[in-house]
């Protein structure tokens, strides 16, 4: 799978509300009540992440989760991290923030 870059990243990503480019990965942070809900939020992206083969970094600091999406082998974003953007964000359930 090949890197996306310029004007592709940015077509890509468009639809991704609160993910950011930055250095070679797309990053999102999300809060959350409290260190429980922040954990089953963490066990619902490596559902998602296992079942595309897919192993995103992730930051745990309390109630917050830092997720960094890159693919390693093409060197940074590729059209597989913006598809498991999406399905990150689909896995966050209400009253979780």
């Amino acid at each position: 799978m090949e890197k996306l870059e310029g004007d592709e990243l940015r077509f890509a990503t468009r639809d991704l509300e609160g993910w950011k480019f930055l250095g070679d990965a797309i990053h999102k942070d999300f809060t959350f009540r409290g260190f429980r809900a922040a954990i089953a939020f963490v066990n619902r992206i490596a559902e998602q992440a296992t079942a595309v083969g897919h192993h995103p970094d992730l930051e745990i600091h309390y109630n917050r989760v830092v997720v960094s999406l890159s693919t390693h082998d093409a060197g940074g974003v590729t059209e597989k991290d913006v598809e498991l953007a999406g399905k990150i964000d689909a896995v966050v359930e209400p009253g979780d923030d």
